[in-house]
């Protein structure tokens, strides 16, 4: 079983989903007592957060680069950035280590394909929606046509995701205005939606509603696990 890098605490409650989604995956596959062989690197959010609003992308690259070097030299195998919006800076981060990152679009990307997925509407922190790194990625590697949301929807999905996902708060008044905004994504015929914040699917899942949503934190988690289990 190769070790699990997990480069987390953005937010520490995703990143909390991650542990136990890995977990509860690989002894499901193995039974008996198995858990995954994991080091974890969480950082200050609080932190990371204030540079995100300055744009200082640079700095979190260095930051992220150091710590994702930490843990490769505590035995990580591979990496998992337990993060959506951080995969903007995942090439600085790649960069930085000789093993190998496991990529959260990359992921997402393969099942969209496997489920024959040609529109997909994507949720996440405004950087995640508005910048080129997420949508150009699914589109070039994949052949995904990504849509986000309005500009009045993006503001709300993104101060949902900070205000009050990051925090633990989960309001069932959000809850509403995320399906609403999934509603709209889906009539601008998207065939389904990606939640691609790590946060969202503690507010939004499958039971909420009949259109088809990509969790990309479980996704990304047992991708990772297969990655873990895979022969050499």
């Amino acid at each position: 079983m190769k070790k699990i890098g997990m480069l987390g605490g953005m937010s520490w409650e995703s990143t909390a989903q991650y542990y136990e989604l890995i977990n509860r995956e690989l002894n499901r596959r193995l039974g008996c007592l198995h858990s995954a062989r994991i080091v974890l690197n969480s950082v200050d959010f609080h932190d990371i957060e204030l540079l995100q609003k300055a744009a200082e992308w640079g700095e979190l690259a260095d930051i992220l680069s150091e710590d994702a070097l930490s843990l490769e030299l505590a035995g990580a195998d591979f990496i998992v950035i337990c993060t959506n919006t951080m995969h903007k800076v995942e090439p600085d981060i790649a960069a930085a280590v000789t093993i190998p990152v496991l990529h959260i679009a990359d992921a997402t990307g393969q099942v969209l394909k496997t489920d024959n997925i040609r529109r997909v509407g994507l949720l996440g922190t405004a950087f995640t929606m508005e910048q080129d790194f997420y949508k150009s990625r699914l589109a070039t590697k994949f052949g995904i046509d990504v849509v986000i949301p309005n500009a009045e929807d993006r503001s709300l999905i993104h101060n949902v995701i900070y205000d009050e996902l990051c925090k633990g708060v989960i309001n069932d008044k959000s809850r509403q205005g995320y399906l609403k905004v999934i509603d709209r994504l889906h009539a601008e015929g998207c065939e389904g939606v990606i939640l691609g914040c790590t946060e969202i699917p503690l507010l939004v899942n499958q039971s909420h509603t009949d259109i088809v949503l990509y969790d990309t934190t479980k996704i990304h988690a047992l991708a990772a696990v297969a990655l873990a289990l895979a022969k050499e």
